[in-house]
């Protein structure tokens, strides 16, 4: 049982629940709290329909293995999903863009939820009518995307949305967005991806893609 000072603090926000880390405690002492927050304190608000967690980590950097440890504890609980992990020392970009590293979530979208995203996403699973994606990166989707999909949602514009059905009611990357949805309607087999090419979006087969990245993905489960 954690007892002392509290080093967790979870609040409901619009996009689901924030979790507020201390990054000043030991690590250990943060997963022992989490642990016991999630199986004891907080059984009645994460009872019921999928909600999105971002957690803020204060100044704190973490290894991989740490941040596996977290999500681990937090998907624990069958209703939710890590959105994000983030630092108030972010990771550097590369580039012109976000680099090659790509967070994994496996989740579908229904319709009325918006899963938000900072940096590179990767989606294991679908994107329902209604459904919208916002990400500050790349989004690929390994499954059908038939919702809205936002890239590059803060002004990025050399940031893509790829899916292996790409069917969406609209597509936005940067500022620019989609034509109209009946013109995705191709007979291609391959996975797609939308980018822009002056100004402009168009598509084309995920194997073209090495025209436009040189530097390879890299995925980080979450």
């Amino acid at each position: 049982m954690v007892t002392g000072k509290q080093h967790i603090m979870i609040k409901g926000v619009k996009e689901g629940l924030l979790f507020l880390l201390d990054d000043s405690c030991p690590f250990e002492d943060l997963l022992a709290e989490l642990h016991h927050k999630l199986e004891k304190t907080h059984q009645q608000l994460l009872s019921g329909p999928l909600v999105h967690v971002h957690v803020k980590l204060g100044t704190r950097l973490i290894t991989e293995e740490q941040r596996e440890q977290l999500t681990d504890i937090i998907r624990s609980q069958g209703n939710l999903i890590v959105a994000s992990v983030t630092s108030d020392q972010p990771e550097a970009r590369e580039g012109s863009g976000f680099g090659g590293n790509i967070n994994t979530i496996t989740a579908i979208v229904r319709s009325g939820q918006t899963l938000e995203h900072e940096g590179n996403l990767l989606l294991i699973g679908d994107v329902n009518p209604g459904g919208t994606i916002l990400c500050s990166g790349d989004i690929y989707v390994l499954g059908a995307l038939r919702g809205m999909a936002h890239a590059g949602t803060d002004g990025w514009k050399d940031a893509i949305i790829a899916a292996s059905l790409m069917r969406p009611t609209q597509l936005r990357i940067a500022d620019v967005v989609s034509r109209p949805p009946k013109e995705w309607l191709s007979n291609e087999s391959a996975m797609e991806f939308a980018y822009l090419d002056q100004g402009q979006m168009q598509v084309d087969k995920l194997s073209q893609l090495v025209r436009m990245r040189q530097e390879p993905i890299l995925f980080k489960g979450v």
